[in-house]
Order: C-alpha cells, then sequence, then structure tokens
C-alpha cells in the first residue's frame, strides 16, 4: 500500500465481521474425569467420571439427593458459584480441561450453556432482549441489522418463533410457562453455545409443552450436545441416546452405578440396581 492509497473495505465484509457465528454443527465432546464435590465438609459426589458425545443427548437419571444436578452444574463450574463448595477433578471440553488455572469462567459458561428447572426470563425485558440477554452478560456485541435475525434464529430453533413472532415487544413473563422455558433455550443459544446443560426443564410443565421441549430437544442434538437431568424415565428414554444412572445410599456420595447406551441401560442394564430404578422398584 502506497501513502495517500484509499482501501476500500465492501458493506458485505464488514456485515461478516459484525454478525453474530451461524449455529455450529456437531457440538463438543465434554468429558467429566474423576468429579468429586462437596458442600463444607459433605461430600457429594466421588470420582464421577463421563464422557459427553457430540450428536448424543447424554441424560442423568437417579433418585433426588444422589448428586445429578450438583454434577450437571460442575460441567460449567456452577457448582464453585456456592460459598462452601469444593471441587476436584477434570472437566474437559474438548479435551481442553475448564478448571486450568487461568481458564475464564465467562468463556466456559458461553460454550456450556445452562437451562434450569423453572423459567426465569428477565421479568424487566421484552421478548426480543430476553434473546440477545445472553450476548450482553458474555460481553458480546451484535449490529443493530443482525439483532432482529438473531432473535428470529434462536427463537426458531428453540420452536418458539411462530407463536412470538409478532409479540416480540411483549415481556417474557407474558408466555406461558412452556413458551418461557423455550425462550430461556433460546437466550441460551443466543451465544453459540458447544454444550447445553438442562437441569429438569419440563419438570413444572403440562404435557403438551414437555412434549414441545422434547422436539427441540431432538431437533437441536446435532448442533449441541445436551445433557439432561430428569426424573421422568419415560422422557429419558424418549430424547437420549446415552444414560447415566446415579446413586448415592447410606449417606455415601453420589457415583455413577452405570452408563451406557440409553435402550442397554433400560433394556438390558447390567447392574441389579439399575434394573430395579429403570423399572420403579425405588425412588
Amino acid at each position: 500500500m502506497t501513502p495517500g492509497e484509499t482501501v476500500v473495505v465492501s458493506t458485505s465484509t464488514l456485515d461478516d465481521l459484525l454478525a453474530p457465528p451461524e449455529p455450529r454443527r456437531g457440538g463438543a465432546r465434554l468429558e467429566a474425569v474423576n468429579v468429586s464435590a462437596w458442600f463444607g465438609s459433605n461430600k457429594v459426589l466421588e470420582r464421577v467420571s463421563l464422557p459427553m458425545l457430540p450428536g448424543v443427548v447424554t441424560a442423568l437419571i437417579g433418585p433426588s439427593g444422589c448428586g445429578k444436578s450438583t454434577f450437571l452444574r460442575t460441567l460449567n463450574r456452577m457448582h464453585e458459584s456456592v460459598a462452601s463448595a469444593k471441587f476436584a477433578g477434570e472437566v474437559r471440553l474438548n479435551g481442553n480441561d475448564i478448571y486450568q488455572p487461568g481458564h475464564r469462567i465467562t468463556q466456559t459458561r458461553r460454550s456450556i450453556g445452562m437451562v434450569f428447572q423453572k423459567p426465569n426470563p428477565f421479568p424487566a425485558m421484552t421478548i426480543g432482549d430476553n434473546v440477545t440477554a445472553g450476548l450482553k452478560l458474555n460481553g458480546s456485541r451484535v449490529s443493530r441489522g443482525e439483532r432482529a435475525d438473531l432473535i428470529e434464529r434462536c427463537l426458531t430453533r428453540a420452536g418458539l418463533w411462530s407463536e412470538v413472532k409478532d409479540r416480540l415487544g411483549e415481556p417474557g413473563q407474558a408466555l406461558s410457562g412452556g413458551q418461557q422455558q423455550r425462550l430461556c433455550i433460546a437466550r441460551s443459544l443466543a451465544v453459540d453455545p458447544a454444550v447445553l446443560l438442562m437441569d429438569e426443564p419440563c419438570s413444572a410443565l403440562d404435557p403438551g409443552s414437555t412434549n414441545r421441549i422434547e422436539e427441540t430437544i431432538r431437533e437441536l442434538k446435532d448442533d449441541v450436545t445436551i445433557v439432561i437431568v430428569t426424573h421422568n424415565m419415560q422422557q429419558a428414554a424418549r430424547v437420549s441416546q446415552q444414560c447415566a444412572f446415579f446413586l448415592a445410599t447410606q449417606g455415601t456420595p453420589g457415583i455413577i452405578v452405570e452408563a451406557g447406551d440409553t435402550e442397554q441401560i433400560f433394556n438390558d442394564p447390567k447392574d441389579s440396581r439399575t434394573s430395579d430404578y429403570v423399572n420403579g422398584r425405588f425412588g
């Protein structure tokens, strides 16, 4: 380039630089290695190891109090947000341990999103603003021209666009419970996570809303690695391809008794405790 030479950058190039990324394909490999967790002196997980694979929905099942939700929260470092919490082991995202010193928590939570049991749209925000709220929380920016496309894309992926496209300026809490949960899924998808963690996302929903959330999970699994905690055995059988059975007995920390293909876990479990649980003999 010579002095005084004018460099022309096309509008399309600028648009490409400002545009949010297109949804990734295939998700990521997430692997827990010898994960243990405590609340104060109470040990709630004991050396849990589990690979969670791209293109696969992994269901975590087991009775209440066996550490499923705690394990889920270790997978994106939410466990450490509790003052008394302690952690040991590794959680590897595509081979990189998210607990390594210097690994930024904000980057971890952008790559590994979370949908909670109770829908939690931001009450002072519109439906549209709720979708893009995650970008602001993660310090990301989106151009004004791309915002509408991003909102439509995320709401479509969450199975909600056709129901709210004419209501984007209404408060998020004006939606039904099932719609609010799908709005929270859309909000998580806006930052383009590689993994989506779901902690009993249908436990408070009616059968129709539950069915729509399950459809959304099936539609997302090829793009996002999904890990779901559920007490509903029928749901685990319907939506997952891999299943891990957690159990804690007589005050001992939670462990994985058995993990494998969902069909095998439900139809031909190797451990009698797994058979008893999936067939409703306890829990």
